[in-house]
């Protein structure tokens, strides 16, 4: 009988989603910052997403709270993104389909008006911890 084989990302993911929902729980029991806990199920440092945000200039879109002269409106506001349903209009909200949302907007939906930043993968997942803040 053969052993169910898992890929090596299929294996980071399952040891993510269970390293974030204990500290989910952890936090939740102690008072924690939620912050934390997005950063460990994003694999991202929210604090280095605020920046990188500034950075790309995010803000000349998009309606971004506790990012400083981020009051665009050519892109959807992302005021409590955390609860939303879609990324982009296309996929379902979730910290791996932000990250490919990030990485690569076009690849996702050929007409969208988000631009391909040039981000790498984490400088994605500092973004994406920082937005699941916003709740």
């Amino acid at each position: 009988m053969s052993q169910a084989r898992f890929t090596s990302k299929a294996r980071w993911l399952l040891v993510l989603g269970v390293a974030a929902s204990a500290c989910w729980l952890l936090a939740a029991c102690r008072g924690g910052n939620s912050h934390d806990v997005y950063a460990v199920y994003t694999g991202g440092n929210w604090q280095r997403g605020k920046q990188l945000i500034v950075q790309y200039r995010c803000g000349a879109c998009h309606t971004i709270p506790g990012v400083y002269d981020a009051n665009g409106n050519v892109g959807p506001p992302l005021i409590w993104f955390a609860k939303r349903t879609y990324v982009g209009g296309v996929l379902p909200n979730s910290p791996p389909n932000l990250v490919r949302w990030l990485l690569d907007p076009k690849a996702v939906d050929p007409l969208t008006a988000m631009p391909d930043l040039g981000l790498n993968e984490q400088q994605a997942r500092d973004i994406a911890a920082y937005l699941y803040t916003l709740q």
